[in-house]
């Protein structure tokens, strides 16, 4: 029996909630709790380590959810190559209940700790930045579908694989625009700021990614689907 669309909305609104907290729990712990500095490469390398672990117990939550996600572009890469209803769904429904779930955590998360910072910032031009965040997330989806056809690879290994890469991804563009590939988190920390209707916030953080998604979807099955069909192909010949 397939899990149902409100527990899947309900899902996408706590893994968004606890995906902007963990992020910032990471920091604190390492360079508040531990006292790295925020340039000590002993820190660097920690925060990166468990940030891939906080990659894999995402993956373990969004299995345990049957496909709850804390990330727009993650659900709209599927929505895309779906039916129509689906596609609404996710679009109507899901990709809300993530922003909602991420300036939800945000906000408590500035309440907690008032000075924790201001989240991803551009730093750059909004052209460059939509360039970047639109090769980050083109890059990233890309991965994503590759890993998603490889039957025969295991779940830790794809897990591995998308998580290394994201936080190579993150680390290249970490300077520029925050390398956030995730909209809903970004929105939520924008929010916070009130700049989230700001031209270079729905240019570089929203319009970008989404437009890199549909390109790297129209890209993966334009050079998937015809080796797909000439595997067929060469399968139906040999059953006769």
């Amino acid at each position: 029996m397939g899990v149902s669309r409100r527990s899947l909305v309900i899902s996408d609104f706590i893994m968004s909630f606890m995906w902007v907290w963990s992020s910032v729990l990471i920091k604190m712990f390492v360079h508040k709790i531990l006292g790295y500095g925020a340039h000590d490469l002993k820190g660097e390398i920690l925060k990166h380590a468990i940030s891939v672990i906080n990659m894999f117990l995402f993956a373990l939550l969004a299995k345990a959810a049957k496909g709850g996600a804390y990330n727009p572009l993650t659900i709209l890469s599927g929505a895309i190559s779906g039916d129509l209803t689906n596609f609404i769904f996710t679009v109507a429904a899901r990709i809300p209940a993530q922003v909602f779930g991420s300036i939800t955590g945000v906000r408590f998360i500035i309440a907690a700790f008032p000075n924790i910072g201001r989240g991803p910032v551009l730093s750059i031009d909004i052209h460059r930045g939509a360039l970047t965040e639109g090769i980050l997330t083109f890059a990233i989806v890309s991965i994503s579908l590759g890993l998603s056809r490889r039957s025969r690879a295991s779940t830790f290994m794809k897990t591995w694989i998308s998580s290394l890469s994201k936080l190579t991804l993150h680390i290249l563009g970490s300077d520029l625009t925050g390398g956030c590939m995730n909209p809903a988190s970004v929105m939520g920390w924008a929010y916070a700021r009130g700049d989230h209707i700001t031209k270079e916030h729905i240019h570089v953080y929203w319009l970008a990614p989404i437009q890199a998604t549909l390109l790297a979807v129209w890209t993966f099955n334009l050079l998937v689907s015809p080796s797909k069909d000439k595997e067929a192909k060469k399968t139906e010949k040999k059953s006769e």
